[in-house]
């Protein structure tokens, strides 16, 4: 038997791989943040009943070369080698994904972009994210980095001179310029104080957009600008056959066509499908994508 984990800063969610290889989740709980200790007694209170193996998606970046994991919202794992020390804690093997990658191994096995050859699942949430998958096996990187088009200070906030009034936000990285800095929900917030001297939630503000409101609607524009710039690069170095996407704003259908219109609109390449679309896992991506990877690192025999 193998359980799987979603493990976010808020919740870690689990559920068991089934002969049909898919994950259902079963159980939810708060993630235990700053104590060891209590989070690998929650890891393995879990656990479905005769469990061999575990699998884990973990919001943050894992490094497979030195098993260190960077999650800076969970304190008790950031810089922690996790695999290592959490089987040595459990006394079973233990598997881990990022996140991201989870949902795009789910997305391009069994989701949007089954039997495409190349499927870059993103995340549009409380940050940004990504993963790229092609023919069905995962590209992890150097340093495990791959698909992780959130990172680096690439984002003009005037757009090549079309906007104004957007500032340059300093990432959680530390850097200045992220897409994770304006792309995500947060960043969404972001634009719309800058433009308007207002703090409202990035739910607010697309509720209003959807309303007609035109500060609502020009803090949108501003967003799914920089967003699609940002992507249209990524489109056309590395020629995706689809972008599911996941994240809290991938539940409003109407902000990813923006996006998947701006985008299509400024690559090489002529799409005449969506390419921008919500994932079929955009709720279940991690646990989903944690037992694909499962059944990868361990083999069938081992459900």
């Amino acid at each position: 038997m193998i359980t799987c984990y979603d493990i976010g800063g808020s919740f870690i969610r689990s559920g068991a791989l089934v002969a049909t290889g898919t994950v259902s989740e079963s159980e939810r709980i708060e993630t235990p943040r700053h104590d060891w200790e209590e989070f690998v007694m929650a890891v393995r209170n879990a656990a479905a009943p005769g469990t061999s193996r575990i699998s884990i998606s973990l919001a943050g970046a894992y490094d497979e070369r030195t098993g260190i994991a960077d999650v800076a919202n969970i304190p008790c794992l950031h810089g922690r080698e996790v695999q290592k020390e959490l089987s040595a804690a459990l006394g079973l093997p233990v598997a881990i994904i990022n996140d991201a990658n989870a949902f795009a191994l789910a997305e391009a096995v069994d989701g949007t972009g089954r039997g495409k050859p190349v499927v870059f699942g993103i995340i549009l949430g409380s940050g940004v994210g990504g993963g790229l998958v092609i023919n069905g096996e995962l590209v992890t990187g150097f340093g495990g980095i791959a698909g992780e088009w959130g990172h680096g200070p690439i984002i003009d906030p005037t757009a090549g001179g079309t906007l104004s009034g957007v500032d340059r936000y300093t990432c959680g990285c530390g850097l200045v310029g992220c897409v994770d800095a304006v792309g995500s929900a947060r960043g969404m917030e972001r634009i719309h104080a800058s433009l308007h001297g207002v703090k409202i939630s990035s739910r607010e503000i697309t509720h209003h957009w959807h309303l007609g409101a035109k500060d609502a609607g020009d803090t949108v524009d501003a967003f799914t600008t920089l967003v699609s710039r940002a992507l249209s690069g990524l489109v056309n170095t590395i020629g995706p056959h689809v972008i599911p996407v996941s994240g809290g704003l991938s539940n409003d259908e109407k902000l990813l066509g923006l996006i998947d219109r701006k985008t299509r609109d400024l690559v090489l390449a002529h799409y005449q499908d969506p390419l921008i679309v919500r994932g079929a896992f955009a709720a279940n991506g991690g646990l989903q994508g944690a037992g694909i990877f499962a059944l990868k690192t361990f083999g069938s025999e081992a459900q």
